[in-house]
């Protein structure tokens, strides 16, 4: 390659100039901000930070999903608020690892030459949009969708994943959780003791964020204990382990060249370097996949940045390990090797930080930004995650993290494909005995279960799924024995009068 075209390559190389965040607390609905201003008032932040101009340069903006206030025209509600005109526009799907996604595009789309100036927000007042139905006020926001629909279509499922009651994150990540703990020889005490700990310290990383939601640090016990304030809701996991989307808050970030971001006057220890991702994806029915006790996908995102930037896990310094729920960040710092007193999180975790629907990861990227800038040597990895253990896509930022300009930024990089995984025929019905695979228990609003869930495999190694009922004390204290996991347990299974399998442990 001649002199000219590596220089070219190297002031292409992409550079985040400016990030912004905005949190809203109001003590009053009618007061509230609304997700489109959230995100305007991050996006001017963004480009005040990026010492101003940025705005009108935009020829690319990645709108992530909002939930909470579905617009009519959600771009329309952000670009005439800032009489924005880019040429790309992007409204994106439902999916935490979505912010982590738009920049690695954007990123591969500023070295390719194709744009310039990218742009990327999010934003959701879930918060004041509860507050509201409580206080009975009309928000005066703009006009919501007429023919909108919730996002979270859950028809992918497997038929029996839905009858069974785990149509949902809260209820389905616990399963993994569950087979983790058995195949890392640990107790289910032992293994809420690691959760506890780790949310604990992303506790202590909110208190210091001033844009966090619950700024108040938690003890390792606190969390732990269920309580009237902690009630369970899928064993083994409480309130103050899973995530909190009832916040109001908003983050963008601003993308470019390094020539550009020169020309402009910024000075070079205030750019983040983008440096090399990947993304995969494991199949979207989660009850047809291989195995719970880790994620194939995961794992070969992790493993692909680290080859690509040269490092191993512990050689970084900074982590933003996705954390919608424990079993997420425990099984990804067993896969980066890293020790377990390392901090997974420079934002402060879903739970306590507060879990913006889909944009955690926004403000995740701002918060990595500024510990780059003050260490502009060190690098970072960001690591988003999304649906059920489904959707995978992990980033290196950082002068540390910075490979030969133009290697970073494969296209092919940025799209995921599902990782192929030999997995087991399911079973929608089944007689004799099961082999517990995994297993929960859900809880009502009350505390009180409601039914216990067992994957198990039958004698010729099909999956299948039985319930507990909640009458079954013995079957329910079977799966909450706390110096015990179910798996590997044998369980009875019988037809219950509605048709579904149900199951006894002998």
């Amino acid at each position: 390659m001649k002199p000219a075209e590596v220089q070219d390559r190297a002031d292409r190389a992409p550079v985040i100039v400016g990030v912004g965040q905005v949190v809203d607390r109001p003590g009053h609905a009618a007061s509230g901000l609304q997700p489109s201003e959230l995100m305007a008032q991050a996006l001017e932040r963004a480009d005040a930070d990026g010492k101003g101009g940025w705005l009108a340069q935009i020829d690319s903006l990645d709108l992530i999903h909002s939930v909470s206030w579905p617009y009519q025209d959600p771009l329309g509600a952000v670009t005439e608020r800032l009489r924005l005109a880019p040429h790309h526009q992007n409204y994106g799907p439902v999916g935490g690892e979505t912010p982590v996604r738009y920049l690695h595009e954007a990123a591969c789309k500023i070295a390719a030459g194709e744009i310039e100036v990218a742009a990327v927000c999010g934003g959701e007042a879930e918060y004041t949009v509860r507050l509201a139905q409580r206080q009975e006020v009309d928000l005066p926001w703009l006009e919501r969708s007429p023919n909108w629909q919730q996002p979270r279509d859950r028809s992918y499922l497997h038929s029996l994943a839905r009858a069974h009651g785990l149509n949902q994150p809260v209820f389905v990540y616990p399963l993994y959780e569950v087979a983790c703990q058995a195949a890392w020889g640990q107790t289910p005490q032992e293994g809420l003791a690691e959760s506890a700990d780790l949310w604990a310290g992303l506790s202590q990383v909110a208190a210091a964020n001033p844009y966090a939601f619950i700024r108040e640090p938690r003890s390792a016990a606190e969390i732990a204990k269920v309580s009237p304030s902690n009630r369970p809701i899928a064993w083994p996991y409480s309130k103050l382990m899973v995530a909190n989307p009832v916040v109001n808050q908003g983050a963008a970030f601003i993308v470019t060249s390094l020539a550009r971001a020169r020309a402009a006057g910024i000075q070079e220890d205030r750019l983040v370097h983008v440096g090399p991702g990947a993304a995969a994806n494991e199949l979207r029915d989660w009850l047809s996949r291989e195995r719970y006790d880790q994620s194939v996908a995961q794992d070969c995102v992790l493993e692909s940045v680290l080859a690509q930037a040269g490092l191993s896990g512990p050689e970084i310094e900074w982590v933003e390990l996705y954390s919608c729920f424990p079993c997420v960040p425990k099984m990804a710092r067993r896969s980066l090797q890293m020790a377990s007193d390392r901090a997974i999180s420079v934002t402060g975790g879903l739970t306590f930080f507060g879990a913006p629907l889909n944009n955690y990861m926004a403000h995740a990227i701002a918060a990595m930004v500024a510990r780059l800038r003050d260490q502009p040597a060190s690098c970072g990895l960001v690591y988003g995650q999304g649906e059920f253990v489904t959707k995978h896509h992990a980033l290196m930022l950082g002068g540390g993290a910075r490979p030969w300009p133009g290697e970073a930024h494969a296209r092919e990089r940025a799209e995921a494909q599902v990782v192929p995984t030999a997995a087991p025929a399911v079973a929608t019905e089944a007689t004799g005995s099961i082999r517990v695979e995994s297993g929960t228990v859900l809880f009502g609003r009350d505390g009180i279960p409601t039914h216990g869930v067992v994957v198990g495999r039958s004698s010729d190694n099909a999956r299948t799924l039985a319930r507990v009922p909640a009458s079954d004390q013995r079957g329910i204290d079977a799966l909450m024995r706390p110096d015990r996991t179910p798996v590997g347990r044998m369980a009875r299974l019988y037809k219950a009068d509605d048709g579904l399998l149900e199951c006894a442990f002998d």
